[in-house]
């Protein structure tokens, strides 16, 4: 009996002490690498993680950088690996300084019963232990023990190193608070990803976040102002001095030590933006006598446009205390980077100000553009002084560029372009790529965000190199980075939304070779790697699978011709007409589906059996007014002309996003509508279809009457509904609803009166999409 025990259990004595499996052989379609290596080669066989797995490592920081993967088996797998000096006979991962490799380049080797890392530098390190995470099951990421698992990975080689020395993301921490905690977990994701710089956006008109011990207004008085959450940012009060300020937050030079350690310990470099000479109304609530004026403001709650509370480029004072700051923030912050913002300066108060003449004069600068020149160049030379690089976004460029600065492209490519022409090193973060506070789906089931559109596949096709570049300008390239402002970001869960799964796919383009980008192979591998970020409790967006449609009259026929699509290739998309209910069995869509009656669809991606993202939801309605004749007074604006004369009554709707072609926009005009329906027909009710997005200056409307008439030219009204004026911090859409007494009618006159309330000489906006009759 004990001869039998050994023999039925010495099989798994072996497994356990051996990490030699060759029972398992993986295959490509199991590497879901991201962002994948730059070489790659699969062999057959396993390495198989136990307990009894060490470490080989050659001093302390090596030994530091073994837990962050050892970390992860802790809480997994309940067991922790050795870390050793020694090297055993087997069953080890070895960690070798290799000084032949680039700065953040690594070779790993698995085989049957060791790993080799190599790399020159820890942050090679940390990317092999990175991609040996991502090598192992999903479940490396629970946070609770998993059981039944087997630890094992591929045999494989790789040999790996990224394209650009710059990968990063810029949080706006000024606009809405995030704690500290929030940004360990970032700092978390971004080395998950290779990612190697997390940019602070610490200062702006909204809020001081660094704790200054020189100057402690700036955060007892700076970071806090009057909460107004509960309205559109861009739609918010001014607020007075004095008044009760309790939204903010900021962190402490402890909090800063804390986050910039943090880091470091993961491979990622800090940089902070201390904002200059404009977006620091916040400074100047707390020291007004930094501004031309000297004048008490109060930090401002929402959007602030044109931005003329600024820092005087005049005063002697204003420099000594930036100086200061900056000496403050270099000694928390090791990187070699100080961003300093120069961004959006309205110089009204420039070209007021004594002082600031004074040193035009003096310097002999052709105006208020080249003294913001010299406050740059100023600075650029002070952070030189102190071994360090200035950085400012790429207005800084106007009225001629510091020296040693380098220069963050946000305006398109072009101010990079310009920048690397005259030899300055430059990081692209273009608006149409890597803003991610833009949305990535439809407006009218994403959460509010900036009216731009930045879907998952549209990062994909990021290049921080642009075509025109010569050789020698893209040497200057150093990289790109995203850039999440947080006006409407108000929570660590909808940042999480924003970031993911843009920044999975940002961090591969930033990594891989241009040749090597494959948009149905990443899609392939990012199905995969969404059930790693589920384990990782991130609360990132779907919005991918969701399928949107593209809706057109055929000018022929008169049908509307709806083509589905979504962002991943060869989805299998659903659909249903006449409100049927939507599900795994429902007509594949192969080609765009005609309607000619009125009918609501939906529309939804499916995977083995179950939907995937949003369901699309559109209603078709085939009114009484449809395809008629339409005449406006005034005429819409030409910024908003949606289809034409026929946007009103061609039954496709439009969105919250007032860029999409269907709407009518006029601007302060009370609004004339007369549809002539041809012949006469039964009417009993009347619809409006409007907006209302008050950050962007569009309001519903406060009136709206119906005339009705028998022969076009004798009108009598037939109703009216009116609305009060209310905040609204959201974007809505309304249909705003007339019912009549049924009568014959064969022209219909619709007045809309335009909210007339806004302060000063303001005008508001009227958005319409489609006037129904029924």
């Amino acid at each position: 009996m004990k001869y039998l025990y050994y023999l039925l259990y010495f099989p798994i004595l072996v497994f356990s002490a051996c990490s030699g499996s060759k029972e398992k052989t993986f295959s490509e379609n199991e590497l879901n690498l991201i962002p994948f290596p730059k070489e790659l080669k699969l062999n057959e066989g396993s390495f198989n993680f136990t307990k009894e797995t060490s470490f080989v490592v050659e001093g302390t920081q090596q030994k530091e950088i073994a837990e962050l993967l050892n970390s992860k088996f802790s809480a997994a797998a309940g067991w922790e690996m050795a870390i050793l000096e020694e090297k055993p006979q087997t069953n080890f991962i070895q960690f070798k300084e290799n000084k032949d490799l680039n700065e953040e380049a690594y070779k790993l080797l698995v085989e049957d019963e060791k790993i080799i890392i190599e790399a020159a530098s820890s942050s090679g390190f940390i990317y092999a232990i990175e991609t040996l995470r991502q090598l192992l099951p999903v479940e490396i990421e629970s946070t609770e023990k998993v059981n039944v698992i087997n630890w094992q990975i591929p045999q494989i080689e790789i040999s790996d190193e990224p394209r650009f020395e710059w990968r990063g993301l810029m949080l706006d921490v000024s606009r809405h608070f995030f704690e500290k905690e929030y940004i360990f977990k970032t700092i978390d994701r971004l080395a998950f990803l290779k990612m190697n710089t997390l940019h602070l956006h610490l200062v702006d008109d909204q809020g001081w976040r660094i704790e200054i011990k020189k100057y402690p207004k700036l955060t007892e008085v700076g970071a806090f102002r009057v909460d107004q959450e509960d309205k559109h940012w861009d739609a918010r009060s001014d607020n007075k001095p004095g008044e009760e300020a309790s939204y903010g937050g900021f962190y402490t030079q402890k909090d800063i030590k804390q986050i910039v350690a943090y880091a470091a310990k993961h491979g990622i470099k800090v940089v902070p933006e201390i904002e200059m000479p404009a977006h620091v109304t916040s400074a100047i609530a707390a020291y007004p006598e930094l501004s031309c004026t000297g004048k008490p403001v109060a930090v401002p709650s929402g959007g602030v446009w044109p931005i003329t509370d600024i820092y005087c480029a005049g005063k002697e004072e204003t420099f000594e205390f930036l100086e200061n700051v900056l000496l403050e923030v270099i000694k928390l912050f090791p990187s070699k980077y100080i961003h300093v913002g120069g961004d959006e300066a309205t110089k009204t108060e420039w070209e007021k100000c004594e002082d600031c003449q004074r040193r035009i004069r003096e310097e002999g600068l052709a105006g208020v553009d080249e003294l913001q020149s010299y406050f740059i160049r100023r600075m650029e030379e002070f952070l030189s002084s102190h071994d360090r690089v200035l950085i400012g976004w790429d207005e800084i460029l106007e009225g001629g560029l510091a020296p040693g600065a380098k220069v963050m492209s946000w305006r398109g490519t072009e101010g990079g372009w310009e920048a690397s022409e005259e030899g300055h090193d430059v990081i692209m973060t273009p608006g149409s790529h890597v803003y991610f506070n833009f949305y990535q789906g439809d407006f009218n089931t994403e959460p509010m965000a900036f009216s731009g559109f930045t879907p998952l596949n549209k990062v994909y096709e990021f290049d921080p190199v642009v075509d025109s570049m010569n050789t020698a300008q893209k040497k200057y390239v150093l990289g790109g980075q995203a850039n999440l402002w947080s006006e409407f970001i108000d929570t660590p869960e909808l940042s999480e939304y924003m970031l993911f799964p843009r920044l999975v796919a940002l961090s591969e383009v930033l990594w891989i070779p241009e040749d090597k980008k494959d948009w149905a192979d990443f899609s392939r591998r990012l199905h995969a790697m969404f059930k790693r970020l589920d384990l990782m409790d991130i609360n990132y967006a779907t919005s991918a699978y969701s399928v949107t449609a593209e809706s057109v009259v055929d000018s022929t026929s008169g049908k509307i011709k709806i083509a589905l699509k979504n962002e991943f290739p060869n989805s299998e998309i659903r659909y249903t007409l006449n409100d049927k209910n939507l599900n795994a069995s429902s007509p594949l869509y192969k080609e765009p589906v005609a309607v000619d009656k009125s009918s609501v669809l939906r529309a939804a991606v499916y995977e083995n059996g179950k939907p995937k993202g949003d369901t699309l939801v559109k209603d078709f309605h085939f009114h009484k007014a449809v395809g008629k004749k339409v005449s406006y007074k005034p005429k819409y604006n030409d910024n908003y002309t949606g289809v034409g004369k026929s946007t009103t009554v061609n039954v496709i709707r439009a969105t919250k996003n007032f860029h999409d072609g269907q709407w009518l926009g006029w601007l302060g005009e009370d609004v004339e509508v007369i549809i002539d329906l041809e012949k006469s027909v039964q009417v009993e009710s009347l619809k409006v279809g409007t907006m209302e997005n008050q950050g962007s200056g569009i309001y519903f409307p406060v009136k709206i009457s119906a005339f009705a008439s028998k022969n076009g030219e004798e009108y009598s009204k037939i109703g009216e509904v009116s609305r009060d004026f209310k905040t609204n911090g959201a974007v809505s859409l309304k249909d705003f609803e007339i019912n009549v007494k049924l009568q014959e009618v064969k022209c219909i006159k619709v007045k809309i009166d335009t909210y007339k309330g806004l302060p000063g000489n303001g005008k508001a906006w009227l958005f319409v999409d489609e006037i129904m009759i029924e």
